[in-house]
């Protein structure tokens, strides 16, 4: 990803989490976003452990700030970790944080020993991965039709799938879309900015929403706001926000999960090892993005699908091109990546239909793609003049009105296409166990794609309709 980019995203994270100091890594590589001055480690006995471990370090080493380390955050919870303070947040810039550094490092040997981590970086989890968008949504009329188009399968009460999704909320108007007429859940907490601007990753939630019944009439909808911060929130907080979101409800058939973080390692997140632990005893299947990072390296949680112990319980969605032939630029890949489905330049609903919202856009074109792709890319179109990139350019900020529908790209919304075709079997197939749906869909399925030069299970669904590649000339 272009590292302009990143640090422009950045920083509309940290505007929205302004309490919050942030630091990119690892090492200022723009892999994924964290807590300054802070690390994670479990509660109970391995805390104390970690603490000492860390006090320790920092003794032995004058140029580290020992009587920083204390605890930062409650001592028990139902995620089953804690925040341990090892340095001041308000130092330093953006860059990796020293202190974190060393704090990991002091432990390094006990994680040997106990054949496990026990101390991570707090890292943000958000539904652009590191912040960084397949691309912004694009208005598009109401007489242009929807992409899935809604399947014509009858909606029975009785029968209908649960899904559960995560994300920023609904749209204060949403009932006002048929194709929402049994969605539920939270409203978005602010939708608009001082000036009445639609704001960035609002209406997320509405259009995942919209896509999940438009591929599953027959499903009951339930939209969390967990992710209000722009998109964004603290590993820290993640668990109990997923814990909170089945409580509300119950355990659904299908919770459908567009966010997540790289970590730079191959066994998880501290902060969501509870709840996917609980999650593979109950009967829920879990289908989660995997990220927009154009990267091979696990992305959590989706890449608990490549685990031992829960194979069955997650499934882990990369996102196709346009033409559905090869995987979007954007989209992560890898062999932890189970199955794709169309991710890029879907067309489903954004805001109700009552009151049109302005939106101005929050980058302008690349002249490439960022991924070095030579096809006409989401970082290529639609162009416009973006305010984080052109702050100080002549060129106004292009600002366009919502009504109703939106076109929209990224792995985000290849999640609830797969989620929605999962829930789709079960219906037509009278399955129950969304878990043996996932295995029977997969084992049926002769779709294939090609991403990156590897042939994969590809999914697509019978309504989408392929919107063709425009080729870009050498040089373009």
């Amino acid at each position: 990803m272009a590292p302009q980019r990143f640090h422009e995203q950045f920083d509309q994270i940290q505007r929205s989490m302004p309490d919050v100091p942030l630091a990119m890594g690892p090492d200022d590589s723009a892999e994924f976003m964290y807590e300054k001055g802070v690390v994670l480690v479990r509660d109970g006995e391995e805390a104390g452990i970690v603490e000492d471990a860390v006090r320790a370090h920092f003794t032995a080493a004058p140029d580290l700030d020992q009587d920083q380390i204390r605890r930062a955050g409650p001592r028990t919870n139902r995620s089953g970790i804690t925040r341990i303070r090892v340095g001041d947040p308000g130092e330093g810039g953006r860059e990796a944080d020293r202190a974190v550094a060393h704090a990991l490092r002091s432990v390094r040997e006990r994680e040997d020993r106990a054949g496990h981590r026990m101390a991570a970086r707090n890292h943000v989890v958000h539904i652009a991965v590191n912040a960084c968008p397949g691309d912004e949504p694009v208005p598009v009329p109401l007489s242009e039709p929807l992409n899935p188009a809604p399947a014509d399968t009858a909606y029975d009460p009785d029968t209908a799938v649960g899904v559960l999704v995560v994300d920023t909320g609904l749209m204060k108007d949403y009932r006002s879309s048929a194709l929402l007429s049994h969605t539920g859940g939270d409203a978005q907490v602010q939708e608009c900015d001082d000036q009445g601007i639609l704001q960035q990753y609002v209406g997320h939630g509405t259009f995942i929403a919209g896509l999940v019944a438009a591929v599953a009439p027959n499903t009951d909808i339930t939209v969390r706001g967990s992710l209000n911060d722009a998109g964004a929130i603290l590993e820290s907080e993640f668990g109990e926000k997923l814990f909170e979101a089945v409580d509300a409800g119950g355990w659904p058939d299908v919770l459908s999960l567009s966010a997540g973080t790289s970590n730079g390692r191959t066994d998880g997140l501290l902060g969501v090892e509870n709840f996917m632990r609980e999650l593979r005893e109950q009967r829920t299947l879990l289908v989660a993005a995997a990220g927009n990072n154009g990267s091979a390296s696990p992305f959590w949680p989706a890449a608990y699908a490549d685990l031992p112990g829960w194979e069955d319980s997650v499934l882990s969605v990369g996102a196709l091109r346009s033409d559905g032939e090869f995987g979007a630029c954007f989209t992560n890949h890898g062999p932890w990546v189970r199955v794709y489905a169309p991710g890029e330049r879907l067309t489903s609903a954004l805001t109700g239909f009552e009151t049109p919202v302005p939106y101005v856009y929050q980058h302008s074109t690349y002249d490439a793609c960022r991924y070095g792709f030579r096809y006409g890319c989401t970082c290529r179109h639609p162009r416009h003049t973006g305010v984080l990139s052109d702050e100080n350019a002549a060129a106004k900020p292009d600002q366009v009105m919502f009504e109703g529908y939106a076109q929209w790209s990224g792995t985000s919304f290849a999640t609830p296409v797969t989620a929605g075709m999962v829930a789709a079997h079960m219906t037509a197939h009278k399955e129950t166990d969304p878990r043996a749906a996932r295995q029977q869909l997969l084992a049926a399925n002769t779709g294939l794609a090609e991403v990156r030069g590897a042939h994969v299970p590809a999914l697509r669904p019978p309504t989408w309709r392929p919107v063709p590649v425009v080729r870009l000339v050498p040089g373009s």
